[in-house]
């Protein structure tokens, strides 16, 4: 899937992978490489993240079911936990670094393609 923000015309994800099952957002990104660019992880139906056992930062977005930016949290470190955002229907976790090249802000408007 490719991930991208209409309000300001960039990319956030050219190679996206869905975690859309109990067992599939359970895992995330743990055991996986560091994300390249390009890639990233929806989580679909998630209110909240963690980063514990992980070996590398990310960058992480809340999106409502509209497909608004509703918080953003760059470079989230290895064993922290993110913020509960009630409102998300869906967090996406980029490589570090994705938020600020991508100009992303809350309220703007995503495409999921």
């Amino acid at each position: 899937m490719r991930i991208e923000n209409q309000s300001k015309q960039t990319t956030l994800a050219t190679h996206c992978r869905v975690a859309d099952t109990f067992f599939t957002r359970l895992k995330g990104l743990l055991g996986s490489p560091p994300l390249a660019a390009g890639e990233g992880l929806l989580l679909v139906n998630e209110k909240s993240i963690h980063t514990f056992f992980m070996g590398f930062p990310i960058d992480v977005i809340y999106i409502n079911a509209e497909k608004t930016v509703v918080k953003i949290e760059p470079n989230i470190v290895p064993n922290r936990l993110g913020r509960f955002v009630p409102q998300s229907a869906y967090i996406l976790e980029l490589p570090v670094g994705t938020i600020e090249t991508s100009h992303t802000t809350v309220d703007d408007h995503l495409a999921f393609i």
